[in-house]
């Protein structure tokens, strides 16, 4: 018998917002083990038998009710998935009847129009933000630093790419970023190429220890990755940042979502 609760996060397309919801209630309970699978695009009721199979044989084998948090769009596939022995939260009906007494009107099911390119238009703008990101990563294209929308700066390995390119998928933001170098942080004031953009400018930073157990993973037992040096080159990069009243934002215990969170409000608000 297994300790780890199944959980399945069952979507139309691609289960993001399952995954999303499902994870974030789960959260909320630290003491238990969960164990995730995902199954994106059942949108056919052969695959939703496939589903129910995968469901039922999970519960045989775990002998624990699996969760399945489902965001399926379909009344019929829906009900087909519910029939399985487990725990069924579906997240559509419980917004839709609230929402078809407000506006007065019945929901019509539409599969994959969450996460599809029902908006060409946004989504053209989101595939152009992930090739500026892409372009303008760790201190490339400075020359096309006015196109963007934020240019992220803090020292290697303080989380700017993964930032970047996750503001430029969800958010359809220009993202660039820059990597403060040694020979940077011997000054005192920002590198040249930054100066310009200081309304655009945000850091990143986060703990010694933290930074020091990420560049160990790529550079292990060298002066790259040593707590001291970590230390010297989070407090420079810092008092220059400072300096030059640049926001920064600590992301030792946050994650990417939170941290691009963060940064998309200091727009708003900027």
């Amino acid at each position: 018998m297994s300790d780890s609760r199944p959980v399945f996060f069952v979507s139309d397309h691609t289960g993001i917002t399952a995954e999303l919801i499902g994870k974030s209630l789960l959260s909320q309970f630290p003491g238990q083990a969960f164990t995730f699978v995902s199954l994106p695009f059942i949108d056919s009721q052969e695959k939703a038998e496939i589903a129910v199979r995968r469901i039922e044989a999970e519960r045989a084998r775990s002998h624990l009710r699996p969760l399945v948090i489902s965001t399926l769009a379909e009344p019929e596939l829906r009900h087909l998935i519910a029939q399985t022995d487990s725990l069924f939260l579906d997240i559509f009906p419980c917004f839709l009847q609230a929402l078809e007494t407000e506006l007065g009107c019945p929901a019509t099911p539409a599969l994959g129009l969450a996460h599809g390119m029902s908006d060409a238009g946004q989504y053209r703008a989101r595939m152009d933000a992930v090739n500026y990101a892409l372009a303008a990563d760790d201190g490339l294209a400075t020359e096309r630093y006015g196109q963007a929308d934020l240019i992220l700066v803090g020292v290697s390995r303080s989380g700017k790419t993964p930032t970047s390119l996750y503001m430029a998928m969800q958010y359809g933001l220009r993202v660039a970023n820059y990597p403060l170098t040694p020979e940077d942080l011997e000054r005192t004031e920002l590198p040249e190429c930054l100066r310009t953009y200081r309304s655009k400018l945000r850091g990143l930073s986060l703990s010694a220890e933290r930074l020091a157990q990420i560049r160990a993973e790529r550079r292990p037992d060298s002066r790259y990755a040593s707590l001291p040096n970590c230390q010297a080159e989070l407090q420079a990069a810092e008092r220059m940042l400072r300096a030059a009243q640049i926001p920064i934002i600590e992301t030792t215990q946050r994650s990417v979502e939170e941290i691009a969170a963060l940064l998309k409000q200091s727009l708003a608000t900027a």
